[in-house]
Protein backbone atom coordinates (compact mmCIF):
# COMPACT_ATOMS: atom_id res chain seq x y z
CA UNK A 1 0.00 0.00 0.00
CA UNK A 2 1.43 3.26 -0.69
CA UNK A 3 0.65 6.82 0.98
CA UNK A 4 -0.39 9.78 -0.05
CA UNK A 5 3.40 11.05 -1.02
CA UNK A 6 3.98 7.50 -2.82
CA UNK A 7 5.52 5.64 -0.21
CA UNK A 8 4.78 2.16 1.00
CA UNK A 9 3.93 1.34 4.20
CA UNK A 10 2.41 -1.20 6.16
CA UNK A 11 -0.35 -1.82 8.91
CA UNK A 12 -0.46 -5.26 11.37
CA UNK A 13 -1.72 -7.77 9.08
CA UNK A 14 -5.73 -8.45 9.19
CA UNK A 15 -6.16 -11.45 7.32
CA UNK A 16 -3.92 -13.88 4.80
CA UNK A 17 -4.62 -11.62 1.94
CA UNK A 18 -2.34 -8.86 3.19
CA UNK A 19 0.49 -11.64 2.82
CA UNK A 20 1.19 -9.90 -0.49
CA UNK A 21 1.47 -6.61 0.76
CA UNK A 22 3.89 -7.39 3.42
CA UNK A 23 6.00 -8.82 1.05
CA UNK A 24 6.18 -6.07 -1.54
CA UNK A 25 6.87 -3.93 1.31
CA UNK A 26 9.46 -6.13 2.60
CA UNK A 27 11.54 -6.07 -0.50
CA UNK A 28 11.19 -2.46 -1.23
CA UNK A 29 12.34 -0.81 1.91
CA UNK A 30 9.95 0.53 2.69
CA UNK A 31 7.68 -1.51 5.54
CA UNK A 32 7.34 1.08 8.47
CA UNK A 33 4.30 0.19 10.71
CA UNK A 34 1.89 3.48 10.90
CA UNK A 35 1.29 4.39 14.24
CA UNK A 36 -2.20 5.91 15.03
CA UNK A 37 -4.61 5.42 18.52
CA UNK A 38 -5.92 2.26 17.46
CA UNK A 39 -2.07 1.01 16.34
CA UNK A 40 -0.26 2.31 19.52
CA UNK A 41 3.42 2.08 20.18
CA UNK A 42 3.31 -1.22 22.96
CA UNK A 43 6.03 -1.00 25.64
CA UNK A 44 5.76 -4.05 27.75
CA UNK A 45 7.94 -4.40 30.89
CA UNK A 46 7.29 -6.33 33.70
CA UNK A 47 8.51 -3.45 36.07
CA UNK A 48 6.76 -0.07 36.09
CA UNK A 49 8.03 2.67 39.10
CA UNK A 50 5.77 5.50 38.67
CA UNK A 51 4.19 6.20 42.76
CA UNK A 52 2.04 8.96 41.44
CA UNK A 53 -0.13 6.31 39.56
CA UNK A 54 0.29 3.88 42.34
CA UNK A 55 3.06 1.49 40.93
CA UNK A 56 6.30 1.32 42.80
CA UNK A 57 8.67 -0.91 41.01
CA UNK A 58 12.58 -2.11 42.01
CA UNK A 59 15.15 -0.36 40.53
CA UNK A 60 15.82 1.51 37.47
CA UNK A 61 14.09 -0.49 34.78
CA UNK A 62 10.61 0.77 35.96
CA UNK A 63 12.09 4.10 36.56
CA UNK A 64 12.79 4.17 32.56
CA UNK A 65 9.31 2.82 32.01
CA UNK A 66 7.42 5.82 33.80
CA UNK A 67 9.74 8.00 32.21
CA UNK A 68 9.37 6.60 28.43
CA UNK A 69 5.85 6.93 28.89
CA UNK A 70 5.39 10.18 30.10
CA UNK A 71 7.86 11.47 27.15
CA UNK A 72 5.65 9.60 24.80
CA UNK A 73 3.06 12.01 25.64
CA UNK A 74 4.62 15.34 26.10
CA UNK A 75 5.79 14.16 22.10
CA UNK A 76 2.17 13.33 21.46
CA UNK A 77 2.98 9.22 20.33
CA UNK A 78 0.13 7.02 20.26
CA UNK A 79 1.31 4.66 23.61
CA UNK A 80 0.11 2.31 25.32
CA UNK A 81 2.62 0.74 28.50
CA UNK A 82 1.40 -2.77 29.30
CA UNK A 83 2.76 -4.32 32.64
CA UNK A 84 1.26 -5.97 35.33
CA UNK A 85 0.01 -4.16 38.51
CA UNK A 86 1.25 -5.95 41.63
CA UNK A 87 -1.29 -5.82 44.33
CA UNK A 88 1.00 -5.96 47.41
CA UNK A 89 4.43 -3.84 47.15
CA UNK A 90 8.03 -4.14 49.47
CA UNK A 91 8.64 -0.78 51.74
CA UNK A 92 12.06 -0.78 53.68
CA UNK A 93 12.98 -0.07 57.33
CA UNK A 94 16.58 -0.43 59.32
CA UNK A 95 16.46 -1.99 62.35
CA UNK A 96 19.71 -2.88 64.50
CA UNK A 97 21.51 -2.57 61.29
CA UNK A 98 19.33 -4.68 59.06
CA UNK A 99 17.32 -4.18 56.59
CA UNK A 100 13.11 -5.49 56.93
CA UNK A 101 10.97 -6.11 54.56
CA UNK A 102 7.19 -4.60 55.07
CA UNK A 103 4.50 -6.18 52.71
CA UNK A 104 1.91 -3.21 52.38
CA UNK A 105 -1.56 -4.03 50.08
CA UNK A 106 -1.96 -1.70 47.14
CA UNK A 107 -5.46 -0.32 45.70
CA UNK A 108 -5.60 0.21 41.70
CA UNK A 109 -8.93 2.34 42.47
CA UNK A 110 -7.25 4.68 44.42
CA UNK A 111 -5.08 5.77 41.77
CA UNK A 112 -7.11 6.88 39.07
CA UNK A 113 -7.46 3.26 36.59
CA UNK A 114 -10.65 1.94 35.26
CA UNK A 115 -11.85 -1.77 35.35
CA UNK A 116 -12.29 -2.97 31.93
CA UNK A 117 -13.05 -6.48 32.23
CA UNK A 118 -11.65 -9.83 32.94
CA UNK A 119 -9.57 -12.08 30.36
CA UNK A 120 -8.45 -15.83 31.14
CA UNK A 121 -5.32 -17.52 30.89
CA UNK A 122 -4.36 -21.43 30.97
CA UNK A 123 -2.15 -22.00 33.54
CA UNK A 124 -1.08 -24.90 35.82
CA UNK A 125 -4.47 -27.40 34.61
CA UNK A 126 -6.78 -24.67 35.53
CA UNK A 127 -8.15 -20.84 34.48
CA UNK A 128 -6.69 -18.34 35.66
CA UNK A 129 -8.74 -14.80 35.68
CA UNK A 130 -7.00 -11.64 35.03
CA UNK A 131 -8.71 -8.18 36.16
CA UNK A 132 -7.86 -5.38 33.09
CA UNK A 133 -7.39 -1.96 34.11
CA UNK A 134 -6.57 1.35 32.54
CA UNK A 135 -5.74 4.88 32.65
CA UNK A 136 -5.47 6.90 29.86
CA UNK A 137 -3.02 10.08 29.70
CA UNK A 138 -3.91 12.36 26.56
CA UNK A 139 -2.08 10.15 23.31
CA UNK A 140 -0.71 7.63 26.15
CA UNK A 141 -2.08 5.02 28.18
CA UNK A 142 -0.95 2.31 31.16
CA UNK A 143 -2.61 -1.14 30.68
CA UNK A 144 -2.32 -3.40 33.33
CA UNK A 145 -3.17 -6.84 34.20
CA UNK A 146 -3.93 -8.04 38.08
CA UNK A 147 -5.45 -10.14 40.21
CA UNK A 148 -5.33 -10.88 44.04
CA UNK A 149 -3.05 -13.37 44.05
CA UNK A 150 -0.67 -11.71 41.77
CA UNK A 151 2.36 -11.52 44.19
CA UNK A 152 4.81 -8.39 44.87
CA UNK A 153 7.54 -7.54 41.45
CA UNK A 154 9.91 -10.53 41.46
CA UNK A 155 8.18 -12.38 44.26
CA UNK A 156 9.44 -16.05 43.88
CA UNK A 157 12.45 -17.71 42.53
CA UNK A 158 13.63 -16.00 39.20
CA UNK A 159 13.06 -19.60 37.78
CA UNK A 160 10.39 -20.81 39.81
CA UNK A 161 6.71 -21.27 39.00
CA UNK A 162 5.42 -17.94 40.29
CA UNK A 163 7.75 -16.23 38.57
CA UNK A 164 6.47 -17.72 35.34
CA UNK A 165 2.89 -17.24 35.97
CA UNK A 166 3.50 -13.57 36.48
CA UNK A 167 5.42 -13.36 33.06
CA UNK A 168 2.73 -15.36 31.39
CA UNK A 169 -0.16 -13.49 32.16
CA UNK A 170 1.90 -10.36 31.19
CA UNK A 171 2.46 -12.24 27.88
CA UNK A 172 -0.68 -13.45 27.00
CA UNK A 173 -3.58 -11.72 29.41
CA UNK A 174 -1.39 -8.50 28.23
CA UNK A 175 -1.62 -9.32 24.43
CA UNK A 176 -5.61 -10.28 25.51
CA UNK A 177 -6.30 -7.12 26.90
CA UNK A 178 -5.14 -5.32 23.80
CA UNK A 179 -7.69 -6.61 21.91
CA UNK A 180 -10.28 -6.25 24.58
CA UNK A 181 -9.47 -2.58 24.36
CA UNK A 182 -9.61 -2.49 20.31
CA UNK A 183 -5.86 -2.34 19.90
CA UNK A 184 -3.51 -3.37 17.79
CA UNK A 185 -0.02 -3.19 18.67
CA UNK A 186 1.77 -1.01 15.68
CA UNK A 187 5.37 -2.14 17.14
CA UNK A 188 5.84 -4.31 20.27
CA UNK A 189 9.19 -3.17 22.43
CA UNK A 190 9.84 -6.02 24.55
CA UNK A 191 11.72 -4.47 27.73
CA UNK A 192 13.72 -7.97 29.02
CA UNK A 193 13.12 -11.21 28.34
CA UNK A 194 10.23 -11.73 31.09
CA UNK A 195 8.12 -9.48 28.02
CA UNK A 196 9.10 -12.05 25.31
CA UNK A 197 5.13 -14.31 26.18
CA UNK A 198 3.75 -11.27 24.71
CA UNK A 199 5.61 -11.52 21.18
CA UNK A 200 4.75 -15.14 22.01
CA UNK A 201 0.86 -14.35 21.90
CA UNK A 202 0.98 -12.24 18.98
CA UNK A 203 3.01 -14.85 16.99
CA UNK A 204 0.08 -17.52 17.71
CA UNK A 205 -2.42 -15.47 16.84
CA UNK A 206 -1.42 -14.95 13.40
CA UNK A 207 -0.29 -18.65 12.79
CA UNK A 208 -3.47 -19.66 14.08
CA UNK A 209 -5.69 -17.41 12.31
CA UNK A 210 -4.56 -18.80 8.86
CA UNK A 211 -1.50 -17.07 8.09
CA UNK A 212 1.66 -19.19 7.07
CA UNK A 213 3.60 -20.06 10.20
CA UNK A 214 6.91 -18.91 8.02
CA UNK A 215 5.13 -15.64 7.26
CA UNK A 216 3.89 -15.18 10.88
CA UNK A 217 7.28 -15.44 11.95
CA UNK A 218 8.77 -12.91 9.80
CA UNK A 219 5.64 -10.96 10.51
CA UNK A 220 6.14 -11.12 14.03
CA UNK A 221 10.34 -10.79 14.02
CA UNK A 222 9.69 -7.56 11.94
CA UNK A 223 7.36 -5.52 14.77
CA UNK A 224 8.90 -6.46 17.54
CA UNK A 225 11.82 -4.79 19.29
CA UNK A 226 13.77 -6.31 21.86
CA UNK A 227 15.72 -3.81 24.27
CA UNK A 228 18.27 -5.65 26.46
CA UNK A 229 19.29 -4.01 29.97
CA UNK A 230 21.58 -6.62 31.05
CA UNK A 231 24.76 -7.57 30.22
CA UNK A 232 25.37 -11.11 30.86
CA UNK A 233 23.45 -13.79 29.47
CA UNK A 234 24.78 -16.74 31.50
CA UNK A 235 23.41 -15.16 34.40
CA UNK A 236 20.19 -15.19 33.52
CA UNK A 237 17.56 -17.77 35.19
CA UNK A 238 16.52 -20.81 32.81
CA UNK A 239 12.91 -22.71 32.88
CA UNK A 240 12.39 -26.14 32.74
CA UNK A 241 9.82 -28.02 29.83
CA UNK A 242 7.61 -29.22 32.22
CA UNK A 243 6.86 -25.55 33.48
CA UNK A 244 5.77 -24.49 30.03
CA UNK A 245 4.26 -27.78 29.98
CA UNK A 246 1.63 -26.01 32.55
CA UNK A 247 1.93 -22.89 32.00
CA UNK A 248 2.70 -21.86 28.46
CA UNK A 249 1.84 -24.35 26.00
CA UNK A 250 -2.01 -24.43 27.43
CA UNK A 251 -2.45 -21.11 26.11
CA UNK A 252 -1.13 -21.53 22.42
CA UNK A 253 -4.00 -22.48 19.65
CA UNK A 254 -0.92 -23.27 16.67
CA UNK A 255 0.55 -26.29 16.88
CA UNK A 256 3.28 -25.36 14.50
CA UNK A 257 3.75 -22.23 17.24
CA UNK A 258 4.21 -25.34 20.07
CA UNK A 259 6.94 -26.95 17.94
CA UNK A 260 8.59 -23.74 17.04
CA UNK A 261 9.10 -23.39 20.93
CA UNK A 262 9.58 -26.96 21.62
CA UNK A 263 12.82 -26.88 19.34
CA UNK A 264 14.15 -24.05 21.37
CA UNK A 265 14.66 -25.78 24.15
CA UNK A 266 18.30 -26.89 24.95
CA UNK A 267 17.53 -30.00 26.42
CA UNK A 268 14.65 -29.90 29.04
CA UNK A 269 15.56 -26.12 30.10
CA UNK A 270 15.16 -23.15 28.38
CA UNK A 271 16.62 -19.28 28.40
CA UNK A 272 14.35 -16.68 27.50
CA UNK A 273 16.79 -14.48 25.69
CA UNK A 274 17.35 -17.25 23.20
CA UNK A 275 13.84 -16.98 22.48
CA UNK A 276 13.87 -13.73 22.99
CA UNK A 277 16.57 -13.20 20.11
CA UNK A 278 14.32 -15.28 18.10
CA UNK A 279 11.01 -13.73 17.80
CA UNK A 280 12.85 -10.05 17.68
CA UNK A 281 14.48 -8.89 14.71
CA UNK A 282 15.18 -5.07 16.09
CA UNK A 283 17.35 -5.56 18.85
CA UNK A 284 18.61 -2.53 20.92
CA UNK A 285 21.04 -2.10 23.83
CA UNK A 286 21.00 0.85 26.31
CA UNK A 287 24.02 2.52 26.09
CA UNK A 288 26.83 3.01 23.38
CA UNK A 289 29.12 0.52 25.29
CA UNK A 290 26.20 -1.70 26.51
CA UNK A 291 25.37 -2.47 22.88
CA UNK A 292 29.05 -2.89 21.93
CA UNK A 293 29.88 -5.58 24.96
CA UNK A 294 26.79 -7.11 26.14
CA UNK A 295 27.71 -10.56 25.55
CA UNK A 296 24.60 -12.44 24.50
CA UNK A 297 24.20 -15.34 21.47
CA UNK A 298 21.24 -16.91 19.32
CA UNK A 299 20.85 -20.09 19.61
CA UNK A 300 22.78 -20.97 16.63
CA UNK A 301 25.87 -19.51 18.66
CA UNK A 302 26.40 -16.14 16.96
CA UNK A 303 26.70 -12.91 18.86
CA UNK A 304 23.91 -11.01 18.54
CA UNK A 305 24.14 -7.20 17.69
CA UNK A 306 22.50 -4.77 18.96
CA UNK A 307 21.47 -0.96 17.97
CA UNK A 308 22.88 1.44 20.51
CA UNK A 309 19.67 3.62 22.35
CA UNK A 310 20.79 5.07 25.22
CA UNK A 311 18.30 5.39 27.65
CA UNK A 312 17.31 9.12 28.82
CA UNK A 313 15.23 10.73 31.16
CA UNK A 314 11.82 12.80 31.44
CA UNK A 315 13.18 16.02 32.37
CA UNK A 316 10.67 17.80 33.05
CA UNK A 317 9.82 15.48 35.98
CA UNK A 318 13.31 15.27 37.29
CA UNK A 319 14.88 18.19 36.93
CA UNK A 320 13.67 21.34 39.58
CA UNK A 321 11.97 23.38 38.08
CA UNK A 322 14.19 26.50 38.52
CA UNK A 323 16.74 25.08 36.17
CA UNK A 324 14.21 24.04 33.32
CA UNK A 325 12.25 27.49 33.44
CA UNK A 326 15.79 28.88 32.71
CA UNK A 327 17.03 25.99 30.18
CA UNK A 328 13.79 26.86 28.10
CA UNK A 329 14.43 30.78 28.04
CA UNK A 330 17.78 30.52 27.62
CA UNK A 331 16.96 27.95 24.42
CA UNK A 332 19.12 25.69 25.74
CA UNK A 333 16.24 23.30 25.10
CA UNK A 334 13.15 23.14 23.42
CA UNK A 335 9.56 22.60 24.24
CA UNK A 336 10.44 18.91 24.65
CA UNK A 337 12.97 19.18 26.23
CA UNK A 338 15.81 18.43 23.82
CA UNK A 339 18.92 20.10 23.18
CA UNK A 340 18.70 22.66 20.84
CA UNK A 341 20.87 22.86 17.83
CA UNK A 342 23.24 25.93 19.57
CA UNK A 343 22.94 24.64 23.33
CA UNK A 344 26.40 24.50 23.48
CA UNK A 345 26.50 28.42 22.74
CA UNK A 346 23.56 29.40 25.19
CA UNK A 347 25.03 27.61 28.07
CA UNK A 348 27.09 30.64 28.09
CA UNK A 349 24.27 32.68 29.43
CA UNK A 350 25.14 29.77 33.16
CA UNK A 351 26.89 31.88 35.88
CA UNK A 352 27.90 30.20 39.06
CA UNK A 353 25.86 32.57 40.89
CA UNK A 354 22.23 31.28 38.89
CA UNK A 355 24.19 27.34 39.69
CA UNK A 356 24.19 28.26 43.46
CA UNK A 357 20.84 29.55 43.36
CA UNK A 358 19.39 26.74 41.88
CA UNK A 359 21.27 24.42 44.29
CA UNK A 360 19.33 26.55 47.22
CA UNK A 361 16.64 26.10 45.52
CA UNK A 362 17.17 22.63 45.44
CA UNK A 363 17.91 22.25 48.63
CA UNK A 364 14.61 23.23 50.13
CA UNK A 365 13.34 20.21 47.79
CA UNK A 366 15.68 17.92 50.00
CA UNK A 367 14.58 19.28 52.75
CA UNK A 368 10.91 18.46 52.38
CA UNK A 369 11.76 15.35 51.17
CA UNK A 370 13.92 14.51 54.43
CA UNK A 371 11.27 15.68 57.05
CA UNK A 372 9.46 12.37 57.34
CA UNK A 373 12.75 10.15 56.92
CA UNK A 374 15.09 9.30 59.49
CA UNK A 375 18.53 8.17 59.24
CA UNK A 376 20.38 5.07 60.34
CA UNK A 377 20.26 7.01 63.75
CA UNK A 378 17.09 7.62 63.97
CA UNK A 379 17.62 11.38 63.03
CA UNK A 380 15.38 13.70 60.90
CA UNK A 381 17.88 15.52 58.58
CA UNK A 382 17.68 19.41 57.52
CA UNK A 383 20.64 20.44 55.67
CA UNK A 384 21.26 24.63 55.55
CA UNK A 385 22.06 26.22 52.30
CA UNK A 386 25.56 26.24 52.43
CA UNK A 387 26.20 22.66 53.60
CA UNK A 388 27.76 20.69 51.55
CA UNK A 389 26.53 17.36 50.22
CA UNK A 390 27.79 13.56 48.59
CA UNK A 391 25.02 11.55 47.46
CA UNK A 392 25.60 7.19 46.63
CA UNK A 393 21.96 7.01 45.80
CA UNK A 394 22.20 3.06 43.74
CA UNK A 395 20.56 -0.23 44.15
CA UNK A 396 22.40 -1.93 46.75
CA UNK A 397 24.01 -4.29 43.86
CA UNK A 398 27.94 -5.48 44.31
CA UNK A 399 28.69 -4.25 41.29
CA UNK A 400 27.77 -0.78 42.14
CA UNK A 401 30.19 -1.29 44.86
CA UNK A 402 28.14 1.24 47.50
CA UNK A 403 30.32 0.57 50.03
CA UNK A 404 33.45 2.05 47.87
CA UNK A 405 33.93 5.00 49.68
CA UNK A 406 34.27 3.45 53.20
CA UNK A 407 37.11 1.15 52.25
CA UNK A 408 39.38 3.53 54.17
CA UNK A 409 37.02 5.35 56.94
CA UNK A 410 39.97 7.50 58.06
CA UNK A 411 40.59 9.26 54.39
CA UNK A 412 36.86 9.53 53.78
CA UNK A 413 36.48 11.37 57.33
CA UNK A 414 39.32 13.82 56.18
CA UNK A 415 37.72 14.78 53.25
CA UNK A 416 34.24 15.23 54.88
CA UNK A 417 36.24 17.03 57.68
CA UNK A 418 38.02 19.42 55.52
CA UNK A 419 34.76 20.56 53.93
CA UNK A 420 31.98 20.37 56.84
CA UNK A 421 30.83 17.75 54.34
CA UNK A 422 27.85 15.06 54.70
CA UNK A 423 27.57 11.76 53.24
CA UNK A 424 23.96 10.50 51.67
CA UNK A 425 23.57 6.79 51.28
CA UNK A 426 20.33 5.66 49.97
CA UNK A 427 19.54 2.22 47.71
CA UNK A 428 17.05 -0.98 47.89
CA UNK A 429 18.39 -3.66 48.92
CA UNK A 430 16.39 -6.91 46.96
CA UNK A 431 14.38 -9.02 48.93
CA UNK A 432 16.50 -12.25 50.04
CA UNK A 433 20.27 -10.95 48.98
CA UNK A 434 21.98 -11.80 51.98
CA UNK A 435 25.48 -10.75 50.35
CA UNK A 436 24.62 -6.94 50.44
CA UNK A 437 22.21 -7.04 53.17
CA UNK A 438 25.76 -8.38 55.39
CA UNK A 439 27.77 -5.61 53.32
CA UNK A 440 25.16 -2.97 54.22
CA UNK A 441 24.97 -3.83 58.06
CA UNK A 442 28.94 -3.59 58.30
CA UNK A 443 29.18 -0.56 56.42
CA UNK A 444 27.12 1.10 58.97
CA UNK A 445 29.18 -0.37 61.73
CA UNK A 446 32.28 1.35 60.40
CA UNK A 447 30.13 4.55 60.38
CA UNK A 448 29.42 3.87 63.94
CA UNK A 449 32.67 3.60 65.33
CA UNK A 450 33.84 6.81 64.38
CA UNK A 451 32.25 9.98 66.04
CA UNK A 452 32.93 12.37 62.80
CA UNK A 453 31.54 9.45 60.45
CA UNK A 454 28.73 8.60 62.36
CA UNK A 455 27.39 12.73 62.88
CA UNK A 456 27.92 12.74 58.79
CA UNK A 457 27.30 9.91 57.07
CA UNK A 458 23.70 9.25 56.33
CA UNK A 459 21.97 6.10 55.39
CA UNK A 460 18.46 6.45 54.06
CA UNK A 461 16.29 3.56 54.08
CA UNK A 462 13.23 3.04 51.65
CA UNK A 463 14.96 4.39 48.83
CA UNK A 464 11.86 5.30 46.34
CA UNK A 465 11.54 8.59 43.94
CA UNK A 466 10.32 10.84 46.38
CA UNK A 467 14.38 10.33 48.16
CA UNK A 468 16.02 9.85 44.58
CA UNK A 469 14.35 13.68 42.99
CA UNK A 470 14.99 15.46 46.18
CA UNK A 471 18.73 13.82 46.35
CA UNK A 472 19.56 14.60 42.83
CA UNK A 473 18.38 18.67 43.56
CA UNK A 474 19.48 18.89 46.93
CA UNK A 475 23.32 17.15 46.61
CA UNK A 476 26.22 19.18 44.73
CA UNK A 477 28.17 15.85 44.00
CA UNK A 478 27.20 12.67 42.95
CA UNK A 479 29.20 9.24 42.79
CA UNK A 480 28.55 6.79 40.96
CA UNK A 481 31.19 4.13 40.77
CA UNK A 482 30.16 0.78 38.98
CA UNK A 483 32.35 -1.55 38.27
CA UNK A 484 33.52 -0.82 34.49
CA UNK A 485 31.79 -3.16 32.26
CA UNK A 486 29.26 -4.24 34.14
CA UNK A 487 26.92 -1.16 34.44
CA UNK A 488 24.50 -1.29 31.08
CA UNK A 489 23.15 2.29 31.25
CA UNK A 490 22.11 4.03 34.67
CA UNK A 491 20.22 7.31 34.84
CA UNK A 492 20.84 8.26 38.20
CA UNK A 493 23.70 9.57 37.42
CA UNK A 494 21.37 11.86 34.40
CA UNK A 495 19.22 12.62 37.32
CA UNK A 496 22.57 14.31 39.01
CA UNK A 497 23.64 16.27 36.01
CA UNK A 498 20.78 17.53 34.79
CA UNK A 499 20.40 18.58 38.75
CA UNK A 500 23.62 20.38 38.29
CA UNK A 501 25.39 18.13 40.61
CA UNK A 502 29.60 17.39 40.07
CA UNK A 503 29.78 13.92 38.84
CA UNK A 504 32.40 11.34 40.01
CA UNK A 505 32.14 8.56 38.24
CA UNK A 506 33.98 5.19 36.17
CA UNK A 507 33.55 5.38 32.77
CA UNK A 508 30.65 2.87 32.40
CA UNK A 509 27.32 2.36 31.18
CA UNK A 510 25.85 5.98 29.70
CA UNK A 511 28.33 8.08 31.40
CA UNK A 512 30.62 6.44 28.57
CA UNK A 513 28.66 7.94 25.97
CA UNK A 514 30.67 11.04 27.18
CA UNK A 515 34.14 12.18 27.15
CA UNK A 516 36.37 11.18 30.42
CA UNK A 517 37.27 15.00 30.37
CA UNK A 518 33.61 15.77 31.17
CA UNK A 519 33.21 15.14 34.32
CA UNK A 520 35.31 13.90 37.62
CA UNK A 521 36.45 10.84 36.23
CA UNK A 522 37.47 7.28 38.48
CA UNK A 523 39.79 5.26 36.88
CA UNK A 524 42.87 2.84 37.89
CA UNK A 525 44.31 -0.09 36.60
CA UNK A 526 42.64 -2.16 39.75
CA UNK A 527 40.71 -1.33 42.74
CA UNK A 528 43.36 0.25 44.30
CA UNK A 529 43.96 2.52 42.43
CA UNK A 530 40.16 3.02 41.93
CA UNK A 531 40.07 3.90 45.14
CA UNK A 532 42.82 6.32 45.04
CA UNK A 533 41.51 8.20 42.58
CA UNK A 534 37.56 8.53 44.29
CA UNK A 535 39.26 9.76 47.17
CA UNK A 536 40.91 12.80 44.90
CA UNK A 537 37.77 13.14 42.82
CA UNK A 538 35.55 13.77 46.09
CA UNK A 539 38.37 16.49 47.36
CA UNK A 540 38.55 17.76 43.90
CA UNK A 541 34.78 18.47 43.18
CA UNK A 542 34.18 20.00 47.17
CA UNK A 543 37.33 22.19 46.00
CA UNK A 544 35.44 23.29 42.50
CA UNK A 545 32.30 23.98 44.91
CA UNK A 546 34.33 26.50 46.66
CA UNK A 547 35.67 28.77 43.53
CA UNK A 548 33.61 30.51 41.33
CA UNK A 549 35.34 29.61 38.21
CA UNK A 550 35.73 26.57 38.28
CA UNK A 551 32.19 25.68 39.00
CA UNK A 552 31.11 27.58 36.22
CA UNK A 553 33.69 26.03 33.97
CA UNK A 554 32.77 22.81 35.37
CA UNK A 555 29.13 22.26 35.10
CA UNK A 556 29.45 24.00 31.59
CA UNK A 557 31.47 21.26 30.37
CA UNK A 558 28.85 18.18 32.16
CA UNK A 559 26.36 19.91 30.65
CA UNK A 560 27.53 20.78 27.34
CA UNK A 561 28.75 16.77 26.93
CA UNK A 562 25.63 15.21 28.39
CA UNK A 563 22.28 17.33 27.82
CA UNK A 564 21.71 15.07 24.43
CA UNK A 565 22.68 12.11 26.29
CA UNK A 566 20.17 12.53 29.19
CA UNK A 567 17.47 13.99 26.98
CA UNK A 568 14.02 11.43 27.03
CA UNK A 569 13.29 13.41 23.86
CA UNK A 570 16.59 12.04 22.37
CA UNK A 571 15.53 8.72 23.28
CA UNK A 572 12.45 8.54 22.07
CA UNK A 573 13.41 10.43 18.72
CA UNK A 574 16.32 7.73 18.08
CA UNK A 575 13.65 4.78 18.72
CA UNK A 576 10.73 5.90 16.68
CA UNK A 577 13.90 6.36 13.99
CA UNK A 578 15.46 3.02 14.37
CA UNK A 579 11.96 1.69 13.80
CA UNK A 580 9.93 3.89 11.76
CA UNK A 581 12.76 4.37 9.38
CA UNK A 582 11.80 7.44 6.87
Amino acid sequence: MKDEDGQYFYHPLENIEDVDIFYEAVERGHLTKAVSEERPYTYWTIELYDQQNGIRGGGGLGILAADTRRVAEQMGVPFALITPFYPSEVQQKLENGAVIDEHKPVDYKKFGFRFVDKVNIKCNGGLCSLDVIEKKFKSTRIISITEPNFGELYSGMSGGDHRLYQEVALGFGGYAALKLLGLKPAIMQLNEVATFFAALARLDELASNGMDFYEAVVYTRKHTLYTNHTLVQAAEAEFALEQFERFVFPNLKSPAVKKWLRDKFDGEHIKLSSVTIEIAELRSGVSKLHARVANYRDIAGNKVKFKAVTNGIDMEYWVQPEIMQFMREAEIVDAVDYPTSNYREQLDTLTADKIREFKRAGRRVLNKVLAARPDQNGQILRFNEDDFIFDYRRRFVDYKRPDLAFRDPVRLRNILENHGAHYILAGRVHAGDNVMSEKLKNLLEVVAKDDYLRTHVHYLPDYDEALALGLSCGSNVAVNVPIVGLEACGTSWMKDVANMNLLVSTHDGGVADGSMKSYLNVSGKDEAEELDMLYQRMEEAAEIWENDFDLEYSMKLQLMEFLPVISGARMMQDYLDYLFPK
